[in-house]
């Protein structure tokens, strides 16, 4: 089996390890989920599997709808952040050269190539500040915020005046909700400000859903028509549609995870950066970019081999290449772990000078 461009294989991860892998750090997932109601709906659902979902999406629209203050019509669930790509993706096939900040996941050069969109790749300096109008020219936008893999979260008052002079900006906000509200920096509430824009949004990462597959585009009702007429129907299946309708609801789950993040994000950079060969990079999301000292595929599958942990390298990212790998903020316990397997891992990869 090839080496996965995604984080989260675990059959690959297992076949390497030869048995189970118990700590997966390469998926940047919230460890506290799914939450209970999540787990509910999609029990009061199973009778709904007789019947075809409703195409228009009404329930689960009018939920998102309310939880972001808009009306339904600015709402487009879909089957992933995947699938929401792919349609983005042919609209900026027709406004032109687009500016994509790299390094940037995968699955943004999956959905321009098969659109035929022409990348015009921005690079980041990963050593300093780098303000985005001294980066990306007037041109169509793909970025995300807060940036993977680097964790980078933009201030809206820094991409306004980007997304005025773009004919087509695509902002992708998939880890914006690990940020409690007063400190995310989305530009939802642009929206109708900028009819020009889209915002796409995942529900399977802060909510521990990812093998349900389920997130959201925002954009002009107008836009979100057109896409409605080319994708294929019941793009999103029963239980996530169920699902879809009730987490967002779930207040005590969201600042369960606010409140948790910060500190185990905080003390899992201190023990990275406490660890000779590793330069962990600050972020605002649920995961840490780390450079490391020794080639991350091989980090990686000692890492395997030696103590079932699953980092995410990050050999699919260009221009990082093969000295930096990612790993997903977890409980204080696998965290732990985590540091204890890489400092062994380092200890034993590195050569000794003084060892003739």
């Amino acid at each position: 089996m090839t080496r996965p461009t995604h984080g989260g294989n675990l059959t690959w991860a297992t076949q390497v390890a030869g048995s189970p892998v118990l700590w997966d750090f390469s998926a940047s997932i919230n460890p506290w989920g799914p939450p209970e109601c999540a787990i509910a709906a999609i029990q009061a659902a199973i009778p709904e599997l007789i019947h075809y979902p409703d195409p228009d999406y009404g329930v689960l629209r009018g939920a998102i709808a309310q939880h972001h203050d808009l009306d339904p019509a600015w709402v487009f669930p879909g089957n992933g952040a995947a699938e929401l790509l792919t349609w983005a993706a042919m609209d900026l096939a027709q406004a032109g050269i687009t500016a994509l900040i790299t390094p940037a996941f995968a699955d943004y050069g999956r959905a321009c190539r098969g659109a035929g969109v022409e990348l015009l790749a921005c690079g980041l300096d990963m050593q300093g500040e780098q303000r985005l109008e001294n980066l990306l020219p007037p041109s169509a936008l793909l970025l995300n915020n807060p940036h993977n893999p680097t964790g980078k979260l933009w201030p809206v008052v820094e991409l306004l005046p980007l997304i005025a002079e773009s004919p087509c900006a695509v902002v992708d906000e998939a880890f914006m909700d690990f940020l409690p509200p007063a400190q995310q920096q989305s530009l939802i509430p642009y929206l109708a400000q900028f009819p020009q824009l889209v915002v796409l949004r995942s529900l399977t990462k802060f909510y521990s859903l990812p093998g349900l597959r389920l997130g959201y585009a925002l954009a002009h009702p107008d836009r979100l028509a057109q896409w409605r007429q080319r994708r294929d129907p019941w793009a999103v299946n029963q239980l996530a549609a169920a699902v879809g309708a009730v987490v967002l609801q779930d207040q005590d789950f969201a600042q369960k995870t606010w409140d948790w993040l910060p500190p185990a994000r905080a003390k899992l950079f201190n023990g990275l950066a406490a660890i000779p060969g590793l330069t962990p990079y600050p972020g605002a999301a649920n995961f840490l970019l780390v450079e490391t000292a020794i080639k991350s595929d091989v980090l990686q599958l000692d890492l395997l081999k030696t103590a079932q942990v699953l980092i995410r390298d990050c050999l699919s990212f260009p221009e990082l290449g093969d000295r930096y790998f990612r790993v997903a903020v977890r409980t204080d316990g696998e965290n732990q772990h985590l540091l204890t397997a890489l400092a062994n891992s380092l200890q034993r990869l590195t050569p000794n000078p003084h060892v003739p």
